[in-house]
This record gives C-alpha cells, sequence and structure tokens, in this order.
C-alpha cells in the first residue's frame, strides 16, 4: 500500500510540475489552433508578441531558417513563460534534432517530409521516453518547471505532454497516410500544402480539387488511427496567405484542428510594402 501511494504521489507531483500544452489542450477541445511560424526573428520578445496577439503557439523554423539550437531553445522557454506552444521544426528525422529540440523547452515538434511509416516510427523513437520510444532521459527539462522529477513519473508526463507531428508533403506521403497515422505515438499529420503542390506539378494552385482530395485522404486516415482512447488530428501548412481555405478546411474536416497561421518573413513583408507603398504615394504627391 505504501509503495502504491508513494507512485501515485510521485505521478502526481510530475503532473504538477509539467506546464500545460496549449496546442494539445486545443485540440482535444475541438478548437482549431493557430501558431505564428519564427524563421528571421530571434529576439525573445516576439514571442511575446504572438501570445499578447492570441496566437496559440509559435513555430520555430529550423527548417527554412538559420536559427540554431541555442536561440531554438531560448524562445521555447520564453514561449513556456507566455503560456503559449513552443513547436520546432526540426530539419531531419534525427536524434540530435528531435530529441535537443525537446530537451530545450519544445512541447511538439514537427518533423517534415516523413514518407512512409518506417520513418514515422523513427521519429516516435526519437521524440517519446520509454515504452513508446527510445529518448534519452534527462533531468531538469524546462517543461517541468526545472523541477527535480524521478525518470519512471517525468518521463511518463512528458510522453503525455509532448505533441509528435509528422509532416506529408507528397503525393507518395499521402498515400502512405494511412499506414503513417496508425503508428502509435503519432499525434498529428500535417499536411505541408507548399511541397504537396509541388509534387504534385501544381505548384501554388491550392484551389485545384486534387489538393482537397489529397487533404481529405490525410483526415481519414487520422480518423481510422483514433480508436480507443488515441486521438491523431490533422494540420493545416502551407496556407499563411490562404485564410479562406484554412477556415474552409476547419469547417470540413473536424479533425483539422491545427493551422500554421502567420509567419514573421510573411507579415514582415507585407506590413514593409504597404509602408513603403503609402511613402511613394507621398513622394508623388509632393512632386505634382
Amino acid at each position: 500500500m505504501t509503495h502504491t501511494n508513494g507512485n501515485s504521489d510521485g505521478l502526481s507531483a510530475a503532473r504538477k510540475a509539467i506546464i500545460p500544452n496549449r496546442l494539445k489542450d486545443n485540440i482535444e477541445q475541438g478548437k482549431l489552433a493557430h501558431s505564428f511560424s519564427l524563421k528571421l526573428i530571434a529576439n525573445i520578445e516576439v514571442v511575446h508578441y504572438a501570445a499578447v496577439s492570441g496566437y496559440d503557439a509559435v513555430l520555430i523554423d529550423l527548417e527554412h531558417g538559420s536559427f540554431g539550437l541555442d536561440i531554438t531553445n531560448q524562445l521555447s522557454c520564453a514561449a513556456l513563460q507566455a503560456g503559449i506552444c513552443p513547436i520546432v521544426r526540426v530539419p531531419a528525422n534525427t536524434s540530435d534534432w528531435i530529441s535537443r529540440a525537446l530537451d530545450g523547452g519544445a512541447q511538439a515538434v514537427i518533423v517534415p517530409h516523413v514518407q512512409n511509416a518506417a520513418e514515422a516510427e523513427n521519429v516516435v523513437r526519437c521524440a517519446k521516453f520509454a515504452p513508446i520510444g527510445e529518448r534519452s532521459a534527462t533531468g531538469g527539462m524546462p517543461i517541468l518547471r526545472y523541477a527535480n522529477i524521478p525518470a519512471k513519473y517525468g518521463n511518463q508526463v512528458c510522453n503525455e505532454g509532448t505533441t509528435v507531428i509528422c509532416m506529408v508533403e507528397s503525393v507518395r506521403a499521402v498515400e502512405q497516410a494511412e499506414s503513417i497515422a496508425a503508428v502509435p505515438g503519432v499525434d498529428m499529420i500535417l499536411v505541408g500544402h507548399g511541397d504537396l503542390t509541388q509534387d504534385m506539378g501544381i505548384p501554388g494552385e491550392f484551389d485545384d480539387p486534387r489538393v482537397g482530395e489529397a487533404f481529405a485522404k490525410v483526415c481519414a486516415a487520422a480518423e481510422k488511427a483514433s480508436k480507443n482512447g488515441r486521438l491523431v488530428s490533422v494540420g493545416i501548412g502551407g496556407l499563411h496567405g490562404r485564410p479562406d481555405l484554412i477556415e474552409k478546411l476547419g469547417k470540413k474536416h473536424p479533425n483539422a484542428r491545427f493551422a500554421m497561421s502567420g509567419a514573421d518573413s510573411v507579415f514582415l513583408l507585407s506590413a514593409m510594402a504597404s509602408g513603403a507603398a503609402i511613402s511613394q504615394r507621398i513622394t508623388q504627391s509632393l512632386s505634382t
């Protein structure tokens, strides 16, 4: 009996220590969660701007940006403090990227270009602790508020609080969506519309019916894998400039509950172009 109480108390302490995963909570509540992508701005203040603006997460993009893990971990910790979910898109399906991003504070990890179940299994192996995966145990993790939690409890709650996201971005990957979603430990399949349309030979033609059919196939695969208490959701990627499509897909597919909805590069260029256009109009008015 004492041993049982000890286990119960230890697990309770671990669950009290872990910082809630806002992305995971929103998805479980059926809400569409939105992230703001970072690949240019390394100052941690931008994370707080994203939080106060109403985003649920920041997506720190190591695939398309020049950030290293030092900056990534600082931004992740800032997001934890700001109450939004730090998501890291790593550049490769390897432990040295996946586990180190998570050790540094990420609550969710996106692995791009997952083509089949074997590659999805490797993602889980690197991202989850035993018995689900083979992630190396460590102490003093940011998502546990640096508390000294025994590994037998910390590993369990970290597995529960970490969102593993496999990105599908090719016709081949869409065809394998059912087997990818079936891999235990995969929490979400994120459809990358940019690379997917490129692979289809219709780059940027997001309104093409074939793109919608591919997305629907992924959603069906995720729904099939969601059973016996397991939830596999679908993410909407690559449509920063098409909020109309994000809304359309979210309404049509109840399990599509995450969207990449903004990016520092996109917003910065838009704001600068708008400001420059105003300046040019003023210059023209003064010269007439």
